[in-house]
């Protein structure tokens, strides 16, 4: 799909807010410090700086409201609603403990206090059967408790609902009007009913936060046409996001592996493990798929200590980022993280009244960052500051501010060294048959020194890589993401009976894509089934191809999964947990770069390199012409982001305006 419009899009982060504008012919990159407190307020304030505010105009958004949110505990009064005699579900869990030998673990504060727990009738057996009606009395009961305990939002999950959903409907019908409803039946309609009751509980809890938020953005961008990306790696119209909150927990990470695919498909380049080093965390994830495929998704995602059954990107977070502040722990030992300093007062070479040592900081120290060319010199750093900070921390422990800062670089480089081998290694990948891809803001600093951790030997560092998040949702189609639970062994069912169920999804996605203007024609459905053997408690997912399949055919192609993945195959028969059905509009194509027109730009950089300071070549990376070589150790510098190519590595510009990166025996 061409774009013949102004498309924005926009990454909330951390520490920054990142703008890429594409016009149709060319890319536009633009940043600003975030406003926590108030997200809308960094990004009219962008828009207006773009001169974009009266512009007509369409925006993909990646947000971290409903991800803030959970991971702080600041969700709306929520009532939940279950069955008679499971109130504490939320709080008994899976009754498993963060610390296993732990003897005297801390108390957890429940999900849902139990006074705004109900109880009450509509319970249904596996079968679908009635266990206990719901009287009219019960409804009348729950309205009044309802309306006595005043809530902004309220949690449906009722036993086995999504077989039948007409109890849930029947709650959702006499909740009082302007209070915020989540039912499960619509949110999340599988089996477990931990997981199904958390994922809706979730999305009641930040749902009216984030659907405030939307609208005040929409109230703030009269002129714009907006969608929001979800975690899945699609967008949903602005509109319909906040119903849906539960669905934008990963919102800018998705952006960011969809960028990875991307900017990485036009270098030729498809098996990834990618690596984005924002301000204040750091995600990696393995990619090895084409751009018009799916994302690798997973349904046992968590946020903070909840899982998240809803599909999301598949990826593993750290927090490790450019602000991650480095400190001296009891025993007197060097650590970094997770604690970070945030946009406000940011690292102190920010010169916004920050004083703790960050991992921004070490890099200015070192010289890997220059202070009068952060931001392409719209942002002066305070060398001055970073050293005083580092100097904290360089002082008990007597060494040198860049013997320190170099230990602290270390530090956060084995952190998210350890993060790549979590998806790679412990899942039996080897790092060495991939390319590893970083992005972010900092990610450039640090992308040889992982690799060489990690015994990699290539690396990409795409083009507009410290927001690529925001590029990504320029790429992102329109699409959907639609389960349902069966728990019906395979063997008992044929294909016909399997393509109604996979057909009733297909319709209910294309009926929400058609109402946002895709025509029928447009949207892709990718179907997909979750298998395990009889007993297992775990699944695989198994494109199910919606021509000349069969049952025999899944069933062989789960085997051959479930021995790559485990190691061994089992003479078991096989479930069908639940279908699945991805459903997506056209993909919208971006231009990347134009070539250069003139030479490399070339200036030199005191780096501390093997204990002692080394003068290194500087380069603008937007001056360096198609595929001329650079030889580490150099700095390529650029307005979003600094790349420190180390030495015995070695680089070339592509016609896509990537940097590839290989290390010289």
């Amino acid at each position: 799909m061409i774009l013949t419009t102004k498309l924005l899009g926009i990454d909330t982060g951390g520490t920054f807010t990142d703008f890429v504008l594409f016009d149709g012919e060319q890319l536009k990159i633009h940043k600003v410090l975030s406003t926590p407190h108030a997200p809308e307020v960094a990004i009219i304030q962008g828009v207006t700086e773009l001169g974009l505010l009266d512009q007509p105009l369409n925006i993909v958004h990646g947000s971290t409201v409903a991800t803030n949110a959970a991971l702080e505990g600041k969700g709306v009064r929520t009532v939940f609603i279950t069955n008679h005699g499971l109130g504490d579900m939320l709080t008994i869990g899976r009754q498993t403990r963060e610390q296993l030998y732990e003897w005297h673990p801390q108390a957890i504060t429940p999900p849902v206090p139990r006074a705004l727990c109900l109880e009450t009738g509509g319970r249904l057996g596996a079968d679908g059967s009635i266990v206990e009606a719901l009287s009219n009395q019960q409804l009348a009961l729950l309205k009044k408790e309802i309306e006595r305990l005043k809530p902004e939002a309220v949690a449906i999950n009722l036993l086995f609902s999504f077989i039948d959903d007409r109890f849930e409907k029947a709650i959702e019908a006499i909740i009082p009007e302007g209070i915020f409803i989540s039912r499960s039946s619509k949110i999340l309609p599988e089996y477990r009913e931990y997981e199904r009751g958390i994922t809706t509980w979730l999305n009641a809890w930040v749902g009216p936060l984030v659907k405030a938020y939307l609208q005040r953005l929409s109230d703030g961008l009269p002129n714009a046409n907006i969608a929001v990306m979800q975690s899945a790696g699609g967008t949903i119209d602005v509109s319909l996001a906040g119903s849906e909150a539960v669905n934008m927990l990963l919102s800018g990470p998705a952006g960011g592996l969809a960028g990875a695919r991307y900017t990485a498909a036009a270098s030729g380049q498809q098996k990834l493990l990618s690596f984005d080093m924002g301000g204040t965390s750091t995600d990696v994830a393995m990619l090895d798929s084409r751009p018009d495929e799916e994302l690798t998704l997973t349904n046992n995602g968590k946020i903070g200590r909840y899982p998240v059954a809803v599909p999301m990107v598949d990826m593993h977070t750290i927090g490790a980022g450019g602000g991650s502040i480095a400190y001296l722990d009891a025993g007197g030992l060097l650590q970094v993280g997770p604690e970070s300093a945030g946009a406000h007062p940011g690292p102190a070479c920010y010169g916004k009244g920050g004083t703790a040592p960050t991992v921004t900081d070490a890099n200015l120290v070192l010289g890997r960052l220059q202070a009068d060319a952060f931001l392409g010199g719209k942002m002066q750093l305070d060398i001055s500051a970073a050293h005083r900070a580092v100097e904290t921390i360089a002082t008990p422990l007597g060494l040198s501010t860049e013997a320190t800062a170099q230990g602290i670089i270390e530090i956060a480089n084995e952190h998210m060294a350890q993060a790549l081998r979590v998806i790679s290694v412990q899942q039996g990948h080897d790092p060495r048959d991939f390319t590893l891809i970083s992005f972010g803001g900092a990610g450039g600093l640090h992308v040889c020194a992982l690799a060489e951790k990690l015994g990699m030997t290539r690396v990409l560092v795409p083009i507009h890589g410290g927001v690529l998040s925001a590029l990504g949702m320029l790429t992102a189609p329109r699409a959907r993401q639609l389960s349902r639970s069966l728990n019906i062994p395979l063997y008992s069912l044929n294909e016909a009976q399997i393509e109604e169920q996979l057909n009733h999804l297909k319709q209910q996605g294309s009926e929400a894509l058609l109402q946002e203007g895709l025509r029928e024609e447009e949207i892709t459905t990718h179907p997909s089934l979750d298998l395990c053997y009889q007993g297992q408690s775990s699944t695989l997912n198994i494109p199910w191809k919606t021509s000349n399949n069969t049952i025999d055919a899944a069933i062989s192609n789960f085997h051959q999964a479930h021995e790559s993945r485990y190691g061994h195959r089992l003479d078991c028969k096989v479930e069908l947990i639940n279908v699945r059905t991805g459903l997506r509009g056209p993909m919208p194509e971006v231009t990347l770069a134009k070539g250069s027109e003139h030479h490399s730009r070339r200036t030199t950089a005191d780096v501390y390199l093997n204990n002692e300071v080394s003068t290194i070549s500087s380069i603008e990376r937007d001056s360096l012409l198609e595929k001329e070589r650079v030889c580490g150790p150099a700095l390529i510098t650029e307005t979003i982001t600094t790349t420190f190519i180390m030495d015995k590595w070695h680089g070339i510009k592509d016609k896509s305006g990537n940097l590839l990166l290989e290390k010289v025996n």
